[in-house]
């Protein structure tokens, strides 16, 4: 188990992995003709956007929650 103090950092691998996997994943089907070798084209885009995600979701996450506190009404 990993300790609770990296909750945060898990938390943006976990969640930029998943959402650069769709996003690659969509951009790709969109952009090849085949289905031939699909698969590796999209593991081929996924990896470098994610290398960029997920430093991207540690540095705007605090921003993101602090923009929603602002807008978000106090009860």
């Amino acid at each position: 188990m990993i300790p609770a103090r990296y909750a945060t950092v898990l938390f943006g691998f976990i969640l930029s992995g998943l959402m650069s996997l769709m996003v690659s994943g969509i951009v790709t089907y969109r952009t090849v003709d085949t289905m031939t070798g699909f698969v590796g084209q999209w593991l081929g885009a996924w990896l470098p956007n994610w290398m960029v995600a997920f430093p991207t979701v540690l540095i705007v996450a605090p921003l993101a929650r602090r923009l929603v506190m602002t807008l978000v009404r106090k009860e």
